[in-house]
């Protein structure tokens, strides 16, 4: 009796098409060609969640040193006065805040020129 194979097939087959549902020409109907572009997707897919992160911390970073610039300081020195008067809002929070509340953010940043100051005199 010989072992017919044609579910498992049909099975993985199908799992391959319903990933590639929506490219475009073979890539969505031909398993050889959708399952390298499934494969290829998954690659782009992973490594973009990591560079995902990155880009936010970057744009939360211009976001910050553009408002701090306008009070006259470098993003640098506002981030060093954050540790000296121990504020912990992490990049993201500061870039929202530097957006959405400025009088808040002017208020932060007078917080840690004070500091600074401090540091200088001392």
């Amino acid at each position: 009796m010989r072992i017919k194979r044609g579910v498992t097939t049909k099975a993985k087959h199908k799992r391959i098409l319903e990933a590639a549902k929506g490219y475009f020409g073979r890539r969505k109907n031909t398993i050889r060609i959708a399952r390298q572009a499934v494969e290829k997707a998954g690659q782009y897919a992973y490594r973009d969640r990591k560079v995902r992160k990155r880009s936010f911390r970057a744009i939360w970073i211009q976001r910050i040193n553009a408002a701090v610039r306008e009070q006259g300081l470098t993003y640098g020195v506002f981030m060093h006065g954050l540790t000296l008067t121990s504020i912990e809002l992490d990049r993201k929070v500061l870039a929202d805040i530097a957006m959405h509340e400025p009088d808040t953010f002017r208020a932060i940043v007078a917080q840690v020129q004070s500091a600074l100051d401090a540091k200088v005199a001392a």
